[in-house]
């Protein structure tokens, strides 16, 4: 694998994120793709998408956009089926957490499906949500860590 990681700068580098999210979330998961694409999709610029390439292949693909003042949310996180296991998942992870940390953000949170909850607590992430919730007919939890420290 000769993967690069970078920061979408352009039209295309948001379609090839889309395409990541296509295949992971709309056909592998069945999300419904008027809940997959969002307002935050409509340009490279309406938040940060980031996108790992293998070669010229689009690989992975997630974004953060600031919930509030001092803390951003992470969202749609994907890598495709064939890429998982390599670590790929946690790289565009500390990408963007680095990033957030370098604007001085406080906190960070997202909402992650229950089956990679136990990922997202190896790199640092703790559960704050009292019960598990649906989101897009998936079982999700909130969670949260500090990288201000």
């Amino acid at each position: 694998m000769n993967i690069k990681t970078l920061a979408a700068t352009s039209k295309e580098h948001l379609e090839q994120c889309l395409q990541v999210r296509m295949e992971v979330f709309v056909k592998e998961q069945q999300v419904p793709v008027e809940l997959e694409i969002d307002e935050f999709d409509a340009s490279w610029e309406a938040c940060r998408h980031f996108l790992l390439l293998d070669s010229d292949r689009p690989v992975a693909a997630a974004r953060y956009r600031m919930y509030d003042e001092n803390t951003a949310k992470l969202q749609r996180i994907a890598v495709l089926a064939a890429y998982r296991g390599f670590g790929l998942g946690r790289r565009i992870i500390e990408v963007m957490e680095n990033e957030i940390r370098s604007l001085g953000v406080g906190f960070i949170i997202l909402d992650g499906q229950t089956h990679a909850e136990s990922f997202y607590r190896k790199l640092g992430y703790v559960t704050v949500s009292d019960e598990p919730f649906l989101d897009a007919g998936i079982w999700h939890v909130r969670m949260k860590k500090r990288v201000d420290a």
